[in-house]
């Protein structure tokens, strides 16, 4: 039952972790079950007894197991509040941003380096990848010299851009024309450019709730509206709702994350992704496809973008090396045939062209295998840290706290009890030296006033987990004087 193959390139104690794990979740170790010794897991799964060890400790951290003295270790009893949230649902109609106020506060608050960062989601920082990009830039710096201190052109540096059609083809089987690849100024700006291409102010946006505040904050600037569609806290997007609202509204384009969402952290099953692509086409309504957590699925499956899921919808595919390299090279990109010429002339009025040195660097950074390397070292400690701030919340918070299930990413979404309200308790929290992301700014309307975000995507301190004691004392303070 509990065998470690020694020939996989996981760490040894990692797949102890794993197994015991999958045995927990299976049922085949329950509640109260003691684990077997060090000696004899040792014996059994073919490792040493210190790997068992670092294994154990770190079961426990995640509170998936307990040591008790003089006895050995156990399976820990699951907490009440360890289970899927539900996703409030409503009528949605079009409406402009509410919360702009306070998205300005909390960007202030995150973006504060004194502040424990429970409120940035900046997954790389959990493993950054500085010294390898360091060395790619000196190679880069040593071969192009004067020239890396240049402009690029307007679509980007064509070394980078074969490397990106290199990276999909690679990781999904799916063959991208470089030409059709155009470099941006980071994630932000490829959803910027992609939003001027097809929509025009006054327009009818459809994002998925929640959804990233980043979209709510960019489609509002633009003078267009965003309508909510209701989205599965497990599967993603309604494709029912969806098709609902496609026939209601006038809805001129749809922003989702359906590879990897943020703040939900789920995958939209392909055959639902299908399906809402053979909707998009039924109605001729536009997707823009915010893929930037892509590549940070725990398990290192790497969904196809539904632009390349086939159909005749009209996609634009957009990514970022910000959560996945380096948030401060700035540098994203748009996938698209149809769209190409148009995001170009956008993208040279709007700011000429990006960073030449970091785009060479990150070519380099590809085309050395590094950039594959780097993600399957971040990927199993993302989910280490995501397991520890789950076990946080069901050992701090009160009972009636329901989390997120994330199968990737850098995020945990959660619903407080109904009389905490997120925005209070986030300014409070910067009193406290705590960043966190209220659930007002993941709605255009302002809804979950008591739901908030937690990032799990820097490295896993001391502070982290007195942050969330913290926390977790403070809503069980407010929850029991709401009654």
């Amino acid at each position: 039952m509990l065998q470690v193959s020694k020939q996989e390139g996981t760490y040894l104690y990692r797949q102890v972790i794993d197994l015991i794990a999958e045995n927990i979740d299976a049922g085949a170790l329950r509640p109260g079950d003691r684990l077997p010794s060090l000696r004899k897991m040792s014996q059994t799964a073919g490792v040493s007894i210190p790997t068992v060890r670092q294994a154990y400790i770190e079961l426990e951290r995640q509170r998936r197991v307990e040591s008790r003295p003089q006895s050995g270790f156990y399976v820990r009893h699951v907490a009440a509040n360890d289970i899927v949230l539900p996703t409030p649902s409503y009528e949605g109609e079009p409406i402009p941003l509410t919360c702009r106020t306070l998205m300005e506060r909390v960007y202030n608050g995150i973006n504060n380096p004194d502040l424990v960062p429970l409120g940035i989601a900046n997954p790389t920082m959990a493993r950054p990848a500085a010294k390898a990009l360091h060395r790619a830039m000196k190679r880069v710096m040593a071969r192009a010299e004067n020239r890396s201190l240049g402009y690029s052109a307007t679509l980007g540096e064509p070394a980078l851009r074969r490397q990106i059609a290199y990276q999909y083809l690679d990781t999904t089987g799916v063959q991208v024309d470089p030409e059709h690849i155009g470099i941006t100024n980071g994630g932000q700006e490829a959803l910027l450019l992609a939003l001027k291409a097809v929509a025009s102010e006054g327009d009818i946006i459809a994002v998925e709730t929640p959804t990233y505040h980043g979209l709510l904050e960019l489609i509002d600037s633009l003078d267009m509206l965003a309508i909510e569609i209701e989205t599965c806290p497990e599967e993603g997007v309604t494709i029912s709702e969806l098709e609902r609202t496609l026939q209601t509204h006038d809805v001129k384009a749809c922003m989702f994350s359906t590879t990897l969402s943020n703040p939900l952290g789920v995958t939209m099953p392909e055959k639902d992704r299908r399906k809402m692509v053979d909707v998009l086409e039924k109605y001729d309504t536009i997707l823009i496809e915010d893929d930037v957590y892509g590549d940070l699925r725990f398990d290192g499956v790497r969904p196809v973008p539904a632009q390349f899921l086939g159909g005749k919808a009209h996609i634009i595919t957009c990514g970022s090396f910000s959560k996945t390299a380096a948030p401060g090279y700035r540098i994203g990109w748009v996938v698209t045939d149809e769209y190409i010429e148009r995001i170009s002339q956008l993208k040279r009025a709007f700011s000429c062209t990006s960073g030449l040195l970091q785009q060479l660097t990150l070519a380099d950074f590809l085309a050395s295998g590094d950039y594959t390397r780097h993600l399957k070292a971040l990927r199993p400690v993302l989910k280490r840290n995501a397991d520890r701030l789950a076990a946080l919340v069901a050992e701090h918070f009160p009972p009636q706290t329901r989390t997120s299930k994330p199968v990737g990413g850098s995020v945990l979404w959660l619903e407080l009890p109904g009389g905490v309200d997120a925005e209070n308790l986030f300014d409070e929290a910067i009193e406290a030296g705590i960043s966190i992301a209220p659930g007002r700014i993941f709605s255009p309307c302002s809804c979950y006033a008591n739901f908030l975000r937690l990032s799990f995507g820097h490295p896993w301190t001391e502070h982290t987990e007195n942050a969330m004691r913290w926390l977790g004392n403070r809503v069980t303070e407010i929850a029991a004087q709401s009654g």
